[in-house]
């Protein structure tokens, strides 16, 4: 019976110790971030300030009275594309909409104009005027170079819950994908990052902090994350959204032309 008390009050005397000698140690030897963490954190701090979160409001005239009402139709993320206060997001995200409204990492909230659409890659573009200090364009990089297995940044506002950020790999690369009215969204990449709801239209960044794609779309029978993500390269975007920008939609080469 001796020898257990002994035994016990040696156990207590180290439990002891080693939360005083824990509760001693600096905290960045106790919770020492890894190099893969620091840049993670180092690109969403980088782009916190380019991801900001859409509402699309659709305008229905009530038939006993005439009035409008302002339904919310649905929510998306976007992000900033130049110093002119362009948005981009995805069509299905702004679809059928008659207002949108658009709120700013501080929580600002500003009306959008919309630039022009197109429907056939799910790409739409927004503006807002006023006051633009504070926002930085996320920076453009390339998706011609993207490697199967390389690391990924998605963020965006799912279920409403703002700058949520998630971390995955690239699983496959040119994938077709059924977008809106069925159209074939072809070249799209694939990634586990978790995207739910409302994530449409956010970033997906690399680790160097630059755009590689829009995330999109989803695969899920019960339609949260199950894992299987797809998001538009930006090497299309980059195709698509200077013409919207310049013409209101995008130009198709044809006779004449």
């Amino acid at each position: 019976m001796a020898l257990k008390k002994r035994k016990l009050s040696h156990l207590a005397l180290f439990i002891f110790l080693s939360s005083v000698w824990l509760t001693a140690l600096p905290a960045n030897v106790v919770a020492q971030l890894t190099d893969e963490e620091k840049n993670t954190i180092d690109v969403v701090k980088r782009t916190q300030n380019s991801v900001v979160y859409v509402t699309n409001i659709k305008l229905v005239v009530d038939f006993f009275t005439w009035t409008e009402e302002k339904i919310p139709r649905g929510t998306g993320s976007g992000f900033i594309w130049d110093d002119q206060g362009h948005i981009i997001t995805n069509y299905h995200v702004i679809e059928d909409g008659d207002i949108f409204s658009v709120t700013l990492p501080d929580q600002d909230q500003r009306q959008a104009k919309l630039i022009g659409k197109e429907p056939a890659k799910d790409i739409a573009v927004l503006k807002i005027e006023g006051n633009l200090k504070g926002l930085y364009p996320v920076k453009i990089g390339s998706s011609a170079n993207l490697q199967v297995g390389q690391k990924v940044i998605a963020i965006g506002n799912p279920f409403g819950f703002d700058h949520t950020v998630t971390a995955g790999i690239v699983s496959a690369l040119g994938r077709s994908m059924p977008g809106v009215g069925g159209v074939t969204i072809r070249d799209m990449i694939q990634t586990d990052a978790s995207i739910n709801p409302g994530n449409s239209g956010g970033p997906l960044l690399n680790s160097a902090g630059e755009l590689i794609g829009m995330n999109t779309m989803i695969i899920s029978p019960s339609g949260a994350s199950s894992g299987i993500g797809f998001a538009i390269p930006v090497d299309t975007i980059k195709k698509i959204v200077p013409q919207i920008i310049k013409y209101g939609r995008v130009i198709r080469p044809g006779l004449g032309l």
